[in-house]
């Protein structure tokens, strides 16, 4: 295959879009992360999503080789993503009437989230195109972790798309098992591709200076950065702090409420820092451009991750790419990034008091905590968004090798 262009989607979050803010997250880094690498590497990319902004521009370049396509489907502002599956098929509509006006020509279409797979898989057998799909949740998943999303079929929409994707990829050996568990996904069409991590923004600096620069100094910085959700599982970070007997110590709380029982979970979080007796100690900051979150990551003594699920878990990679040891939930692709005693813990269950030792362990020996961020900024230079872009390259070019797969 000669490759020349790939048409990307994320139907329900722009690249554009601030992580951390409403439904964006790490995915937004991915994608954005991803296109810029790929273009690097000769790819140029265009990312179809929706519109959710009137004034935006209909093409925006993010970089040479990389174009955002805002495509209108529904109304031009920010909606919930539980309100998006029956926009699908106008949108799809969309991206159809806009290739064919602007004479478009892709090689592959890669769908990143199950609702732009929904979209991508159609434009699969409207254009005869190889379909790559990266879905960076499972409904199986969350579901086997207690949390209850399944919206408009999302789980049969997955079967389906997997069922007829060409090539799908995960991020680590646990999203491999958990498609071929979950969803009987054929083996030979996944393709394990770490994401990366920009190390021109997240590096090692001196932690005094961070936290002078951010005013904590004289403090023990204790961190959680993530969407405020059940799933991120913030209210596990407040009561492992809340057991910590550190009168100096802070907890930063980074992040905006998502979805829509956000507002509700950030009102319910606030109420438990009163009700643990914690709330001058806890400082919900709300998100933070992706550029500026480096400074916190450096201010931390250490990264708290208690996700109930995690495909890959970019906070962690970022975090110890920083220098920051990590104390992660041991759950997917956490166990990837956290090499458990040695840059970081990761803590079996959900007991506040196991997550509380780990920390105070990291608090109580500054040259032990420096030592596990020491190893794990050295590890994390296995990860880059280059090295990635290079292997998915590699895996688009062996598409053509293969005979296409047709819907069961």
């Amino acid at each position: 295959m000669s490759l020349r262009r790939v048409a990307a989607f994320s139907v329900h979050t722009s690249p554009l879009a601030q992580p951390g803010r409403g439904d964006s997250g790490g995915m937004n880094v991915y994608v954005r992360s991803l296109v810029a690498g790929l273009a690097r590497a000769g790819v140029q990319c265009d990312v179809f999503t929706r519109r959710d902004d009137p004034d935006i521009a209909e093409i925006v370049e993010l970089e040479p080789g990389v174009r955002v396509v805002h495509i209108d489907a529904g109304p031009p502002s920010s909606i919930e993503k539980e309100l998006l599956p029956p926009l699908l098929e106008t949108f799809g509509d969309a991206v159809c009437a806009w290739i064919e006006r602007h004479n478009g020509h892709y090689d592959v279409l890669h769908a990143h989230y199950w609702m732009s797979g929904v979209v991508a898989h159609r434009l699969k057998h409207e254009f005869g195109l190889p379909l790559v799909t990266t879905f960076h949740t499972l409904d199986f998943v969350k579901h086997a972790a207690g949390i209850d999303e399944e919206l408009h079929g999302r789980a049969a929409a997955e079967r389906s798309i997997i069922a007829c994707a060409d090539l799908m990829i995960a991020s680590t050996r646990d999203e491999e098992r958990d498609l071929i568990v979950g969803y009987d996904a054929d083996p030979a069409r996944i393709e394990i591709v770490p994401p990366g991590v920009d190390h021109s923004i997240f590096h090692s600096r001196h932690r005094d200076e961070s936290k002078r620069r951010l005013g904590y100094v004289g403090h023990d910085v204790v961190l959680f950065a993530g969407r405020i959700q059940p799933l991120k599982g913030g209210e596990l970070a407040l009561r492992s702090f809340g057991e910590l007997t550190r009168t100096n110590a802070k907890l930063l709380m980074v992040g905006d409420p998502s979805g829509p029982i956000g507002p509700e979970e950030l009102e319910r979080l606030r109420n438990l820092t009163v009700e643990l007796g914690i709330e001058r100690q806890v400082e919900f900051v709300g998100s933070v451009p992706h550029s500026e979150l480096a400074d916190y990551y450096r201010a931390a003594d250490v990264c708290v991750v208690p996700s109930h699920s995690e495909s890959f878990g970019l906070v962690a990679l970022e975090a110890s790419s920083c220098g920051t040891p990590v104390v992660a939930a041991s759950v997917g692709g956490l166990r990837s990034i956290v090499d458990d005693g040695r840059t970081g813990f990761l803590v079996e269950g959900r007991s506040p008091t196991d997550f509380a030792a780990c920390i105070d362990k990291i608090l109580s020996d500054p040259a032990f905590g420096a030592s596990l961020g020491a190893q794990g900024a050295s590890r994390s230079q296995q990860f880059s968004w280059n090295s990635t872009a290079v292997r998915l390259r590699r895996a688009y070019g062996d598409l053509a090798a293969r005979e296409p797969v047709q819907c069961r």
